[in-house]
């Protein structure tokens, strides 16, 4: 059995300022959009927070690409790396596309002896990156030549093109959202094992406790627990209601708790069908929690590893 220290940060004391999120919607998007191949890899980078960027190597053996992004109130900067360019690629631009397809250059990547560096500003705050041999791009597509094309990293989520019309999905991406979650990291769980997780909650539920107990059954099934300690009241007329969130933002209700006369203990237990997710608890209606198949409340805790 492992342990690990949680945190539970309530919607009071989040730093970030979040976007909202429509819900109850269908979004149409292609396929392409949504990424099988890692064609388009469109995020929007959180405020103030550094993210390390992969970049996915196309077509060129052995090379390695990385970015760091952080977005401030002055733009968003880029430091790129590149290693084991081939010798005889002396030139590279570093492109963003944003979520309307268009297309931005921020720069020529200085190549020396394999590999390439550039430190570039733009005011963009959703894009996904590519680096192309090709100086003057105005297109990515099939036909655009590509030595490096930027990965997502996990927690963050795709943001379909703006307008792209295709196969009808479930649920599309909804990155840095008051639902967008960090990832558990299933892969790292032992199969068959009990995992207990211990947290505190903070912020609206401060003085709550609560234990989650994860069983990686298989690659797609993981039985969840949790169970509540000292639990705060839910507002009159909602219920806390926990979700597993994928990667992709698609969400699955595990159950719903509201306090009667004074009981301050309860337990959700529910299986997940996910490969890997993050869990989410927020306040519902009550009269109708049992039966949403999205969030529609306000967050009140987001699960994540600790130290």
């Amino acid at each position: 059995m492992r342990k690990y220290g949680l945190s539970v940060w309530g919607a009071g004391i989040l730093t970030l300022a979040l976007a909202a999120v429509a819900l109850g919607q269908t979004t149409t998007v292609t396929k392409t959009v949504q990424n099988p191949d890692g064609t388009y890899t469109i995020i929007e980078y959180p405020a103030k927070k550094e993210v390390m960027l992969n970049l996915t190597p196309v077509n060129v053996p052995g090379a390695k690409g990385v970015a760091t992004i952080l977005r401030d109130d002055d733009g968003t900067r880029i430091k790129l790396n590149v290693t084991g360019v081939p010798a005889d690629t002396t030139a590279m631009t570093l492109y963003a596309v944003d979520d309307q397809g268009v297309v931005t250059a921020l720069g020529p990547v200085t190549i020396a002896n394999g590999t390439g560096t550039l430190a570039a500003t733009t005011p963009l705050s959703k894009f996904m990156l590519f680096a192309s041999p090709e100086p003057a791009v105005t297109a990515y597509d099939a036909n655009t030549k590509v030595f490096f094309r930027s990965a997502v990293p996990q927690g963050l989520s795709i943001i379909p093109l703006s307008g792209a019309v295709g196969e009808t999905v479930a649920a599309v991406a909804t990155p840095t959202s008051d639902y967008t979650v960090p990832m558990l990291g299933m892969s790292t769980f032992k199969k068959g094992d009990d995992t207990k997780l211990k947290l505190d909650f903070s912020g609206p539920l401060e003085g709550a406790r609560a234990n989650v107990f994860i069983d990686h059954k298989k690659a797609n099934l993981t039985e969840v627990r949790m169970r509540f300690h000292e639990l705060k009241d839910a507002p009159a007329g909602l219920a806390y209601t926990l979700w597993a969130v994928s990667p992709d933002n698609q969400f699955q209700r595990l159950g719903q708790v509201v306090n009667f006369n004074s009981k301050n203990e309860a337990e959700i237990k529910s299986t997940v069908g996910f490969n890997d997710f993050g869990l989410l608890l927020t306040t519902e209606d009550a009269a109708t929690a049992a039966t949403i198949i999205k969030p529609a409340g306000h967050r009140v805790g987001v699960i994540t590893l600790g130290p």
